[in-house]
């Protein structure tokens, strides 16, 4: 794999291994790494906001899934979720992109990665099923994900042949890769890594109904786990003497861009002010908004005549990513910030607004999500 994929994101962004989701150049990213840019669908997907507006700007391989649409054949549609933490707008984006895929007529398989928590977090199995459930899949129900051809595991718990295809995946990569994707490495990193392969392919077992074109939606700091799993797929199906370890497609995937932090910066589930959650009181997310960092001037007279930088303002990018999906609303909001025509404590109270009522009504649903997600689960 060559040079550490993390170092060079660094070198690209000046940052460090654990600020990689301050990306700024997602052009340069699609170059360094062989990502192909989102431009080619547009048209097509341009009822989905974060294809038309760039959000989801890169892709792998997405035209095997473009050829399942048009040929009406059977696709899949696979995401994992790290039960470590409260499920906040950055984890949005990724939920709404599995409904989107699933409204497409993508077969949904949803990981929840309790093995990987356990072993990379410290979480215990228990704590992070209560998280997976009522955190995230409850959450999933409440914004639209349909139980119908949805298939949800947890890592530790799961079928014969999914740990089969894990420990067959580790005979078809090296140490050397392995290292030069995860630097340092232990025990725990890599079943970590050979298990998040069986993920992503397992959709392709005989059980599910064989090979299949699968699309996994990432941020573009899990390219690393894409590229590996599509090199072991090609390898389990390569033709060895007329024998095949597992006949599969590599995977697809699509890249989205991160959310900014409330308060600058990354977005981190370890620091509550940074992120709003989809069960947080509605009172208490728009006080953060409120002291959010915007792209505003130093003076009333400099915003006045310079105007605001909305592409540098975490409250646009609430409007961008989540509360504004008229692209003429949005539109008038960024003329009106540019344009200074607007200050930053009347657009954050309006956003805060739009915020409270997203989570009231978001909230509304939980009860009878959560009823909904302990039922496929099995927990009633």
């Amino acid at each position: 794999m060559g040079e550490d994929y993390k170092e060079v994101l660094c070198k690209m962004n000046k940052v460090d291994p654990w600020s990689v989701s301050e990306v700024k150049d997602y052009g340069k990213l699609l170059e360094e790494f062989g990502m192909s840019s989102i431009e080619e669908y547009k048209k097509r997907f341009d009822s989905f906001h974060y294809i038309r507006r760039g959000i989801i700007f890169g892709h792998r391989d997405l035209g095997k899934i473009v050829k399942a649409l048009d040929g009406k054949k059977p696709f899949a549609m696979m995401t994992g979720l790290m039960p470590s933490g409260r499920f906040h707008l950055g984890h949005k984006m990724v939920a709404d992109e599995i409904i989107w895929f699933q409204s497409l007529g993508a077969e949904t398989f949803i990981c929840a990665a309790d093995v990987e928590s356990y072993l990379m977090r410290d979480i215990s199995f228990e704590n992070a099923r209560e998280t997976a459930l009522e955190e995230y899949l409850a959450n999933y129900i409440a914004l639209g994900l349909s139980e119908k051809k949805l298939h949800f595991w947890f890592q530790s718990d799961y079928i014969n042949p999914y740990y089969r295809l894990r420990d067959m995946c580790s005979k078809r990569v090296t140490f050397n890769e392995l290292k030069a994707i995860y630097g340092e490495l232990t025990p725990g990193k890599i079943t970590s890594a050979l298990t998040q392969a069986a993920d992503i392919l397992h959709p392709q077992l005989d059980v599910f109904g064989g090979p299949k074109p699968t699309v996994v939606p990432v941020g573009a700091d899990q390219d690393p786990h894409i590229r590996l799993t599509r090199d072991i797929a090609s390898r389990l199906s390569a033709d060895r003497a007329g024998c095949r370890d597992f006949d599969c497609i590599p995977p697809s995937a699509t890249y989205h861009k991160f959310m900014s932090g409330l308060t600058g910066g990354k977005m981190s589930s370890s620091d509550p002010k940074s992120y709003i959650a989809l069960r947080e009181d509605p009172a208490s997310a728009s006080k953060k908004v409120l002291s959010a960092k915007t792209g505003g001037r130093e003076t009333f007279e400099e915003q006045k005549k310079k105007g605001g930088q909305p592409e540098s303002c975490s409250v646009y990018e609430l409007y961008l990513y989540h509360l504004v999906k008229d692209d003429l609303e949005l539109s008038k909001i960024y003329h009106e910030c540019g344009g200074g025509e607007i200050m930053c404590g009347e657009c954050k109270k309006r956003c805060a607004k739009m915020m409270s009522d997203l989570l009231s009504e978001h909230q509304r649903k939980i009860p009878s999500a959560l009823k909904r997600a302990q039922k496929l689960i099995g927990k009633t």
